[in-house]
């Protein structure tokens, strides 16, 4: 008897299902099997890593421990790295693991060897479930893992792309927004892990010329509450009161809180920058590069929704160049502005600074409440 799946004819794609459920698995503190070849390990994401945890892998016999971190990580714990590495861990001790990857005072005690392929790809599972970019790696007997979800390499390297692959439409209707009252919401699946994107067509472009196009990325605090350490709200609002006195256009509302990293790694940053830290640094100082996100899901967006030609507004050169080579054809880029404040005057120096961003503070000074 055929089973249900091949009754309804449908062909799972059985390595993003696994990539699906280990993601779910990491951020509900679980550990998970990632397979190389014939080479396995237990993985658990470190900021879920508990004495609880670590009695129940001693008592399987667990035997290489590591703690695997990236670059950004181990560069400002003094080993200096260009890949990732894996600290030894001669006991899994819990208090330890901690420390080494949540303390940014911490300091390397125990050697670093180069990942292995399956300790890299253990860091890109955690990045793509938003958790703390910090992975217990272990063996175990074999017999003692079972019933643990299994997950290959090749599943979690090539999940990204299957989502974009993936993308689709699933709900679109009329929002009226103050000050644009001709507005259409088009929510997207996929493109980020598990999690919708939404376009907003302001007005009525027309597709047949270059498009006005916002990539912004989703900030709670800014957007929402009004956070005085950033410019995002005033950016969101700016560009679509724009679109909708001009021509029209498509803001894209994509879910990479933190410059990708997730609200809880984001709110980790913020503790990071009380202490003074400036935004870069406090990322660093968790794991994350300069920026996480990746724009090529954005493109595919555009590309469905009948767009081939942009007039980018941003201040980011890197969303400039992701659409030219996902093959937009981008014939201008403009600036957007938010307000100087007290609060996010360095943090806005820093992304000229140290990220290249196309901030102008004369110009930011004539925007500066009086």
């Amino acid at each position: 008897m055929a089973s249900i799946v091949e009754g309804l004819g449908f062909a799972p794609d059985a390595g993003r299902l696994s990539m699906e459920r280990a993601m779910a698995e990491v951020r509900s503190a679980r550990a998970v099997v990632i397979a190389s070849g014939d080479a396995r390990i237990v993985v658990v994401a470190a900021e879920a890593f508990d004495p609880v945890l670590a009695g129940v892998l001693a008592e399987a016999g667990a035997t290489d421990a590591a703690l695997v971190l990236p670059a950004p990580r181990l560069n400002k714990m003094g080993a200096p790295r260009v890949q990732p590495g894996a600290v030894v861990l001669p006991h899994l001790d819990a208090a330890r693991v901690a420390h080494l990857s949540l303390k940014p005072d911490a300091r390397i005690d125990a050697p670093v060897a180069p990942a292995t392929p399956a300790q890299a790809a253990a860091l890109e599972l955690l990045a793509q479930a938003l958790v703390l970019p910090a992975a217990v790696t272990c063996a175990v007997p074999e017999e003692k893992a079972a019933g643990l979800l299994t997950v290959t390499v090749d599943d979690i390297l090539s999940f990204r792309a299957a989502e974009v692959a993936s993308l689709a439409i699933v709900g679109r209707a009329p929002v009226p927004l103050e000050g644009a009252p001709e507005t259409e919401f088009v929510v997207f699946r996929g493109g980020e892990g598990l999690r919708d994107q939404v376009a907003i067509i302001v007005g009525r472009p027309d597709l047949s010329r270059p498009v006005a196009v916002r990539l912004h990325s989703a900030c709670l605090t800014g957007d929402l509450f009004g956070s005085l350490k950033c410019d995002c709200g005033d950016q969101l609002r700016d560009t679509v009161r724009r679109m909708a006195e001009a021509d029209g256009g498509i803001l894209l509302y994509l879910d990479q809180e933190g410059r990708g990293n997730g609200i809880s790694n984001k709110m980790r940053a913020y503790a990071l920058q009380a202490q003074g830290y400036d935004t870069y640094d406090a990322d660093a100082a968790l794991g994350f590069d300069l920026d996480q996100r990746r724009f090529d899901f954005a493109a595919a967006m555009l590309r469905q929704l009948g767009v081939s030609a942009v007039r980018v507004f941003t201040n980011n050169p890197q969303k400039i160049e992701a659409l030219k080579a996902a093959g937009l054809n981008v014939v201008a880029d403009q600036r957007v502005l938010g307000r100087p404040t007290a609060e996010n005057v360095r943090y806005l120096a820093s992304k000229r600074d140290r990220a290249g961003h196309y901030i102008d503070f004369e110009a930011l000074a004539a925007r500066a409440p009086d």
